[in-house]
């Protein structure tokens, strides 16, 4: 069960690269499609949002074992996929997260130093 996620979160297209933004999202998508039939990640989830004047279009959220994301991070692939992100999309920003497994042991890591502060 995952324990541990990429979380990809993204602007609209930066102006005059919306033809390129459009290739550069769909190409990513079965980049990230493919790397989950290899078993490199658990699974992923997009989510486009209407527009509501704010900054985020959508984000992506990878899962994986802490092992699969730490491995992905760092993968000439993983880094080439950023940047050719980085050159259509504005706003773009990459968290780690704690997820499923993981995030409970976070919150009760959490709730152990809430309870000794207390």
């Amino acid at each position: 069960m995952a324990e541990a996620a990429l979380c990809s979160v993204w602007g609209a297209p930066i102006p005059g690269r919306e033809k390129q933004a459009l290739k550069v999202f769909n190409e990513t998508v079965q980049w990230w499609a493919s790397i989950q039939q290899e078993g490199k990640i658990e699974r992923f989830d997009v989510t486009v949002l209407t527009p509501s004047g704010g900054e985020v279009s959508g984000f992506l959220v990878a899962r994986g074992t802490v092992e699969q994301i730490d491995s992905l991070r760092r993968s000439k692939e993983y880094q080439q996929q950023l940047a050719r992100a980085l050159l259509v999309a504005s706003h773009l920003n990459v968290a780690d997260a704690h997820v499923d497994e993981g995030l409970a042991q976070l919150m009760g890591q959490y709730q152990e130093v809430v309870e000794q502060e207390a």
